[in-house]
């Protein structure tokens, strides 16, 4: 299992404290975001945000982790953004079950 780092070692005291504060939010954060996309399908950030009542930048702080956790993947696809850029698409990783 990862353990996701959210502040530098020469981050101030409350950059620690505040990192340490969002350590139940971030995984809040990284559930909804693999719900949104096993339901509604591949998606950009903005996308994902809409379908999930987050902000777009709440999203993108959670995708790496998503990524390094192995539940999602990139699908090398990009899609339109709010603002009109191009973002990167990602995708649900399904994982393979052991036959019984």
């Amino acid at each position: 299992m990862f353990k996701f780092f959210r502040a530098r070692a020469t981050d101030a005291i409350t950059s620690f404290q505040a990192a340490d504060s969002i350590k139940d939010v971030a995984k809040m954060h990284q559930e909804v975001i693999v719900a949104a996309l096993k339901r509604f399908g591949p998606m950009g950030k903005d996308g994902i945000a809409m379908h999930t009542g987050l902000q777009s930048n709440q999203v993108a702080r959670r995708m790496n982790e998503l990524q390094k956790l192995d539940l999602i993947e990139l699908t090398g696809n990009t899609v339109e953004s709010l603002s009109g850029r191009k973002e990167r698409e990602w995708r649900f990783k399904p994982v393979q079950q052991e036959l019984l």
